[in-house]
């Protein structure tokens, strides 16, 4: 994948009604897992909701929309299968609904149910793009990357529904491995392989491709070891904390950390020669960056001192870092994303004949600055009341935190919306009618 291919090709990836009904569908998973974590039960099954329709609802539904879309668009292939692209939705996520509602309601023998058919429908979509990337002759390092990320999809479906059997079962543990072990490697694959892994390849592409910018020669002798370090990284981590042996998941940990610290410091590097004009995405990819190098420092210091039990980094700032580094991602992704569908399937055959608008032009600028006021000051009161372990508590940052918060999420999406509202990018997509 080069930093701008003249040959894209649109009429590769599947009709833009599909990975826009996945962007909608993880917004409204965006929405309640606000809704949830903001005014939820507290305890640990209010928050394994919260985890759900957000990491799983939000931005993994979100990452199987857009691979889906660019993956064969970037790489110069066909898509498997439309109608598997189709499939995978209509499974995962009312999959992942479930395994919220059952955390939510107390009951838990939905949740091996609802985790099997979740675990179906991220298996069609794993299936149908390890086919499509299979059939690209000069991988690149997004493909080397999201072939990673799709592996770690698979074993991360496999565990979520033998961790929800044990919670009702006792099904573990099996041949010496018990359910904290399987939970933190769940985790593990989950955030550093699917999601994180699928974030470090798309950055490079999307860091040169919206800067206009390409990286420079210590850029690419770094990204060439990152492209190796970061699957061994994943993959010892994980590895570690299901055996729970600490030195490995230890050496593992040090290869992630420093692996997203280098790619958080390629994009600052690509933003600061940027040949275009700022705009909410790239005000977001700054925040990624800055994002990435602060988790990486404190996870380099979090999982030193306890590998196994540190799940997302230092306890105190590793997982708001975190939340931080792939919530700002997939924002920055979507503001670009979803009004470039919209403008392929509603004006590039206008282009020319009459005025069009800019793909910019589709979302409300305004609205993008404040969102983005909302959700930074929020977050910052959140950490202020005292939950993070960063801050003296102040009892009213908590609801002041959370109510700017939720109030950004709701703008966010609201603005998302109303592009396919307004431009009919949704209305005259039929999803049954779809062949593949």
């Amino acid at each position: 994948m080069g930093a701008i291919p003249a040959d894209v090709d649109a009429e590769q990836g599947p009709p833009t009604a599909v990975p826009l009904a996945h962007f909608l569908a993880a917004l409204g998973f965006l929405l309640a897992g606000a809704v949830v974590l903001v005014a939820g039960p507290a305890g640990r099954t209010g928050y394994l909701a919260a985890v759900h329709l957000l990491l799983a609802g939000w931005v993994c539904v979100t990452i199987m929309g857009a691979m889906t879309q660019f993956v064969p668009v970037w790489s110069g292939v066909g898509l498997h299968s439309r109608r598997l692209a189709v499939w995978q939705l209509w499974l995962a996520a009312p999959g992942f609904a479930g395994i919220a509602a059952a955390f939510l309601t107390g009951r838990l023998a939905l949740a091996p149910v609802a985790g099997g058919v979740a675990a179906v429908g991220v298996w069609t979509f794993a299936y149908n793009l390890g086919r499509t990337l299979a059939a690209v002759e000069d991988a690149g390092v997004t493909e080397r990357h999201f072939a990673v990320a799709l592996a770690c999809f698979v074993a991360v479906a496999l565990l979520g529904p033998v961790l929800a059997a044990d919670l009702t079962g006792g099904v573990l543990p099996v041949a010496g491995v018990g359910h904290v072990g399987a939970l933190r490697a769940h985790a593990t694959l989950a955030v550093f392989g699917a999601v994180l892994a699928t974030v470090a390849g798309a950055l490079y592409q999307l860091a040169t491709m919206f800067t206009q910018t390409e990286l420079g020669p210590v850029e690419r002798r770094f990204r060439d070891a990152e492209t190796v370090a970061y699957p061994v990284g994943v993959g010892l981590l994980a590895l570690g904390r299901l055996l729970s042996a600490a030195a490995l998941a230890r050496v593992g940990g040090v290869l992630v950390a420093a692996s997203i610290a280098g790619v958080g410091l390629v994009v600052v590097n690509r933003l600061r020669t940027t040949r275009v004009e700022w705009n909410p995405m790239l005000v977001r990819y700054g925040v990624v960056a800055a994002f990435a190098v602060a988790w990486a420092a404190s996870a380099l210091i979090g999982w030193w001192v306890e590998p196994l039990g540190a799940l997302y980094g230092h306890p105190a700032a590793g997982p708001w870092l975190l939340a931080g580094l792939v919530g700002f991602v997939v924002a920055g992704t979507l503001y670009h994303v979803v009004p470039f569908l919209v403008w392929v399937r509603e004006y590039s055959d206008l282009l020319g004949l009459e005025d069009v608008p800019l793909i910019d032009d589709l979302y409300d600028g305004r609205i993008a600055r404040v969102e983005l006021a909302l959700l930074v000051v929020g977050g910052a009161l959140l950490v202020a009341s005292g939950s993070s372990g960063l801050a003296v508590p102040v009892p009213w940052a908590s609801r002041a935190g959370g109510a700017l918060l939720a109030a950004g999420v709701a703008l966010f999406a609201a603005n998302l919306a109303l592009i396919v509202v307004r431009h009919g990018g949704l209305v005259k997509g039929d999803l049954l009618g779809v062949r593949g």
